[in-house]
């Protein structure tokens, strides 16, 4: 049997090493392996999902001796946590490589980046091995900073080097979890798998385990007080960057938290559960409020990312805090859900963004009006996109949003105050959106193009998941709940 899951990761890599050795590295040439690659890694992640998972454990995994003398090894699977997070980022890369396709400022390098990144963003949501964990987890950051600086915006060197320090500063807590951990197992091992089954660490050394697991996560998600790099990153990336970064990148501390923090050291979790929940909380109602003060398109998206993220760090401490096996499952359903929403709808938003900042050469809100009447394929994009980003029903946040408030109100309900930041950010979108695309139009964007055909092919698929996961949810919960309805700490 083909092993499909290695495939899926190093595929991308393959590509980028081709694309290297090559002595043609024209735009034309880049692209073409860009998309050819990332075309072929997302029907690879097709034929992975085709062959299903299991109930309670890890499926497809495939294990190779890598340093045998700590127990290490080359481990890599799939359950229902981990596969959607895998199918939407082969998704979002093939998209990425798609609207990329006009870029011309060095294209061989710039692929070779975006190829290299796939290649750790699928390693670390299918690792087994934490030790293996880590090095994915590492090695995107190498690639997000390139990209940011050569390709990003005014400021991108400042931005650039915020996002590396904060986020290889804030790996290190995670890097001595993992050593306490592997010193605790007998015998040694790194195998997630192991830990998860039984948690090596107790009492004192769980719970500073669980702390640096959490500050190591909590700077990727990114949850307050550790968030301030993504507005900046976010601004100054290009719009790949932007996409990759939100879509993709931010779910590394979501997905960690439930893998790491939550099935590793869930006792400690359990009693350190308010506290978490407590900042859960603030973020997403921070993220609203501060979101709500913006001018700028992009930086308003990004400071909604704390706002969605933060219903999903509730959702991981309500199912922490919870003693019902239903009521944890429809926490974490809704926690993994929101993870893939966000991905869909905050992708799209950023690449819009980027459509219309090629267009105007501006972000700032204030600077449009009545462009529906101008670009009503776009306007209309981003019209959908917004609607799901504050909740609406038949849109894709709104089935995740409702199973995790649902889940809040059962297990802690002071915590549902929360669901202002909904009310806060359906009020920042529908006034971006006035003053974006209703009204007058402004005479200075009378001619400006709508979508072609290559934004089509990015935005279209896009929109149809949002409005497919938002009506019929089942077939993503059905995958999800394989895994969270059988989960016991």
């Amino acid at each position: 049997m083909l092993p499909l899951l290695s495939i899926a990761v190093f595929l991308p890599l393959l590509g980028a090493l081709l694309l290297m050795v090559l002595p043609d590295k024209s735009r034309r040439v880049a692209h073409t392996i860009s998309i050819g690659f990332t075309g072929l890694t997302f029907l690879v992640t097709l034929a992975i999902w085709s062959r299903g998972i299991v109930p309670g454990g890890f499926a497809q995994v495939e294990e190779v001796s890598w340093i045998p003398a700590v127990g290490a090894a080359y481990r890599v699977g799939i359950d229902g946590l981990s596969l959607p997070l895998i199918l939407l980022t082969s998704l979002l890369f093939l998209l990425s490589s798609i609207y990329s396709a006009r870029v011309d400022k060095r294209p061989a390098v710039y692929v070779v980046l975006m190829l290299m990144l796939e290649t750790a963003s699928i390693g670390t949501f299918a690792a087994l091995d934490a030790l293996l964990f880590y090095v994915f987890f590492e090695v995107s950051l190498v690639s997000m900073y390139f990209m940011i600086v050569g390709w990003g915006y005014e400021d991108r060197q400042r931005a650039a080097l915020m996002f590396f320090l904060y986020t290889l500063l804030g790996s290190l807590p995670l890097l001595l979890a993992i050593l306490g951990m592997f010193l605790a197992s007998d015998p040694y091992t790194f195998d997630m798998r192991v830990w998860i089954d039984n948690p090596p660490l107790t009492g004192i050394a769980a719970m500073l385990a669980l702390i640096a697991m959490v500050f190591t996560f909590a700077v990727k998600i990114p949850s307050f007080p550790v968030h301030t790099w993504l507005p900046a990153a976010h601004v100054q990336a290009p719009t790949v960057g932007s996409v990759i970064l939100a879509g993709v990148m931010l779910k590394f501390g979501t997905y960690g938290l439930i893998r790491f923090a939550l099935q590793m050291t869930p006792e400690a979790f359990r009693t350190a559960g308010l506290v978490i929940l407590a900042f859960g909380v603030f973020s997403a109602i921070y993220g609203a409020f501060v979101a709500l003060a913006q001018t700028d398109l992009k930086k308003l998206i990004a400071y909604t990312s704390v706002n969605h993220m933060g219903y999903v760090v509730i959702a991981v401490a309500v199912a922490a805090l919870s003693v019902d096996p239903k009521m944890r499952a429809i926490a974490l359903d809704g926690a993994t859900l929101q993870m893939i929403s966000h991905g869909l709808v905050t992708g799209a938003l950023f690449f819009l963004v980027g459509m219309l900042q090629d267009r105007a050469h501006t972000r700032d809100i204030g600077a449009f009006g009545g462009l529906l009447q101008n670009v009503p394929l776009l306007g209309w994009s981003f019209i959908i996109a917004a609607f799901a980003s504050l909740g609406l029903p038949g849109l894709a946040h709104f089935p995740a949003e409702f199973q995790i408030f649902l889940a809040t109100l059962n297990i802690q309900p002071w915590a549902i105050i929360a669901i202002l930041a909904i009310v806060v950010t359906a009020g920042l979108y529908l006034r971006a959106i006035a003053k974006v695309f209703m009204g007058e139009p402004v005479e200075k964007w009378a001619t400006m193009p709508d979508l072609d055909r290559r934004e089509l092919a990015v935005i279209i698929p896009l929109t149809l998941l949002i409005i497919l996961v938002g009506v019929a949810p089942s077939w993503l919960l059905d995958m999800i709940h394989t895994t969270t309805s059988t989960l016991s700490f």
